[in-house]
């Protein structure tokens, strides 16, 4: 019991620790919109006193409905391993049903230690089968959900362009009403040195001091409460009426239109919630919601009441004092401490829109979605935490551009407000497909949150886009362009690996390459990389046929992301044997996570070679031929692992293996150890000249490794078929060859040292 009672309470400590830290990476965004929501709602003056009551009605029931119930105690159970956003709902999918449009899929994947999630007791199997098999046969429904994904992940980076201009400008302006001879130019100007200054900084991984932030936002939260409580005693209690829905119906019937397109301005209450979601990995779902139900909700809830109040007193405030309200509600003895944490706090949350955009762009090229470009990660201990060079350049830029030309808040906001709405919907599109196919939950539980949010969701939208002319054309028409980049990219990735799939070299016909006449084995480790995860790629004997010499050891390496964030070393190779044995070829393909760092060469190669002689050994030791390996990862807790054979079934635990280390002349040194082992091993009638004929294959891979090791690339040129029509040859011979021409090479993106590479150019007809 004394045990029990020290882990319960050590297990709220760190839930409580936690919920503190994440206050300042989580909440910064959505804990500056009180900022700008008022002003852009009631830009042209308030019309009728109750109007700011339906106003604040909508705010609590919209930030309650939305924020809190549908992203903070639904959504987040629907994380991937702790990541969260629609690309790990795209991912918890892709893990239940084949909706991927590359045919790479391996059946060993799924026996990956993180790859399956545990179906609740309850699960109505049918259900979730009809809706695997929908998504599997339907070529329509892996399309659409494909589209659904880049198409929010495209307006989640247009949203990281709009978010610093549009809270660092509001907190900006605060300067005017103390110093009211500041024009808009030098608003403007101040702001855009403000985000150089942001932008210039994350190249030293801001994420780093991310903990650091935690207090800052706390004290703005608590400091927003206070003055909350303070304008509502002050200027007028009874505006705690908004609690009562009536307000909402009162004030669509008093203002009809206006009403309903004014919606798109209250939305902005709840923007940052799209990053609270997506950035919520490193955080337990308990300490998520105790920080946002005690802390976040009562702050922003009572500094919209507080304006409100505010608001009701002077109703008759000029529209040149409108975009304002904040900052003149605030008591005068308060201004400068509340626009300093304004400030910081504004920054703070575009800092969390910029990390959430480079996480999502790199999710991206572990979809193949998006031309290679250089990840370089700011964090040891945390792999999310990273930083893209051209990423965030062109993110200055943008956000620089779109505050000089739009100049204030207002239309900035327009253009925010299909980001969040577009992303609201889709999120609540796969949320859907989640329950049925991953949760499987109660029909009627999944009617009720798909009817209750795809409603309201589309009222918000359709009066957004009925101001498309004024703002929302603007980060679409971004959003098109990001999405014409991956369709494309995407589109000619898939085509060239069907290509190289129905092109592989045959068993019969690599037997006949490995055994020419003529063909020269020079000293070495050779790596080839290729794509395909099934064969021998075309461009082998194509080498073959210009330069007839290979090496002496020759791997094919295919390096190959997973739908989960992490991959463990463990599990991290498969590795296949190319008959004939003796000539010592072998595939691998090498898989990550979406969040897993690529090593340097010189380590990938290290680990390689340690588990390559791992193969070697077990394949001959454990008698496993060309049958693939049943590989069975427990969880932490558990003492082991166990490696089946199919079909024989034998199991054979981890501790009885071994060590990649050790080798059996060390064994034979030690007889009681070996004949205890082999029995064990199933290899008792293996003779001694057979374990020494696989120690020799061991000493062959790591002399030839000690030979050099040599990394050949393909460098495939693709173009489209004469036959083709003018819209494919556009998009092959033109649109595609210019962005590979401009981004990152493979050998650069795998960080292979110039003097040991080796390229090999074809070019395929597609």
């Amino acid at each position: 019991m004394h045990a029990w009672y020290i882990h319960h309470q050590e297990s709220w400590v760190r839930t409580l620790r936690l919920a503190f830290q994440c206050v300042g990476i989580l909440y910064a965004d959505l804990g500056t919109s009180p900022l700008y929501v008022y002003a852009n709602t009631f830009k042209k003056g308030v019309g009728h006193p109750d109007d700011v009551l339906g106003v604040l009605s909508i705010i609590i029931y919209s930030f309650i409905l939305f924020t809190m119930i549908k992203i903070v105690f639904i959504a987040l159970y629907a994380n991937d391993d702790g990541d969260g956003g629609t690309f790990a709902l795209y991912s918890l999918i892709s893990r239940y049903a084949k909706v991927c449009l590359i045919p790479n899929q391996q059946a060993e994947d799924e026996l990956v230690s993180r790859y399956r999630h545990r179906a609740k007791p309850s699960a109505t199997l049918r259900r979730a089968q009809w809706m695997k098999n929908l998504l599997e046969t339907s070529k329509a429904a892996k399309i659409s959900l494909f589209f659904l994904t880049i198409l929010a992940t495209a307006l989640a980076i247009s949203d990281s362009m709009l978010t610093p201009p549009i809270s660092v400008l509001a907190a900006v302006n605060g300067l005017r009403v103390r110093a009211p001879h500041l024009t808009t130019d030098q608003t403007v100007w101040i702001t855009v040195g403000i985000l150089v200054v942001l932008f210039a900084v994350q190249r030293f991984g801001t994420d780093k001091i991310g903990y650091a932030f935690a207090p800052v936002v706390f004290v703005w939260l608590l400091l927003m409460a206070a003055i909350g409580i303070y304008n509502m005693v002050k200027y007028d209690i009874g505006v705690l009426k908004a609690f009562n829905a009536k307000y909402i119906v009162d004030y669509f019937r008093r203002n009809k239109k206006k009403g309903w397109v004014s919606l798109g301005e209250i939305l902005l209450c709840f923007t940052g919630t799209e990053a609270l979601f997506a950035d919520m990995g490193y955080f337990s779902i308990r300490s998520i919601q105790l920080s946002f139900t005690f802390g976040l909700l009562p702050s922003v809830l009572l500094t919209y009441i507080g304006q409100a109040a505010y608001l009701r007193k002077h109703i008759d405030m000029s529209v040149a004092d409108i975009p304002n309200v904040f900052f003149n509600s605030i008591p005068r003895s308060l201004f400068w401490p509340t626009f300093v944490l304004a400030l910081i706090t504004s920054v703070i949350g575009s800092q969390a829109m910029i990390s959430c955009a480079v996480a999502t762009m790199s999710h991206l090229q572990a979809l193949n979605c998006f031309p290679r470009v250089k990840i370089l990660h700011t964090s040891r201990r945390y792999s999310g935490h990273l930083y893209i060079p051209e990423v965030n350049i062109f993110l200055c830029i943008a956000a620089c551009v779109i505050t000089i030309s739009f100049r204030t808040t207002g239309f900035i906001a327009k253009a925010h407000e299909i980001c969040v709405v577009l992303v609201m919907v889709i999120t609540t599109l796969l949320m859907t497909i989640v329950m049925l196919l991953v949760w499987k939950v109660n029909i009627w539980w999944i009617a009720i949150f798909f009817i209750v949010y795809i409603s309201t969701e589309s009222i918000y939208t359709a009066a957004v886009l009925y101001k498309f002319t004024k703002g929302p054309y603007l980060p679409l028409a971004m959003s098109a362009i990001l999405m014409l980049i991956m369709i494309v990219w995407h589109y000619v990735h898939v085509k060239r690996y069907k290509y190289e799939l129905e092109h592989t070299v045959s068993r019969d016909e690599v037997k006949d390459l490995l055994e020419r006449r003529d063909l020269k084995r020079v000293p070495g480790l050779g790596l080839f990389y290729t794509e395909l995860v099934q064969g021998i790629p075309p461009i082998f004997p194509h080498l073959i046929e210009k330069i007839p010499t290979i090496h002496s050891v020759i791997v094919f390496i295919t390096v190959k992301r997973l739908p989960i964030p992490h991959v463990d070393v463990s599990e991290r190779f498969l590795f296949r044997q190319v008959e004939p044995k003796e000539l010592m070829v072998f595939r691998c393909v090498a898989r990550y996570g979406y969040r897993d760092k690529l090593e340097m060469a010189n380590d990938f190669v290290k680990v390689l070679v340690e588990y390559l002689q791992y193969y070697v050994r077990d394949l001959n030791l454990y008698g496993v031929g060309d049958e693939p390996l049943k590989i069975i990862f427990h969880s932490a807790r558990v003492d082991s692992f166990t490696w089946e054979r199919k079909p024989s079934g034998h199991a054979i635990y981890a501790e009885e293996m071994l060590t990649p280390a050790q080798s059996f002349s060390e064994l034979t040194m030690h007889p009681v150890s070996m004949s205890s082992r082999l029995a064990h091993f199933q290899a008792g009638k293996m003779n001694l000249e057979e374990m020494l004929k696989i120690e020799e294959d061991q000493k062959i891979i790591q002399r030839e490794v000690d030979n050099g090791v040599v990394y050949i690339v393909g460098e495939s040129e693709v173009v489209a078929k004469p036959h083709s029509n003018l819209l494919k040859k556009i998009i092959v011979n033109y649109i595609y060859n210019f962005l590979r021409k401009n981004s990152r090479n493979g050998e650069k993106m795998l960080s292979i040292p110039r003097g040991q590479l080796l390229k090999v150019g074809i070019t395929y007809e597609i």
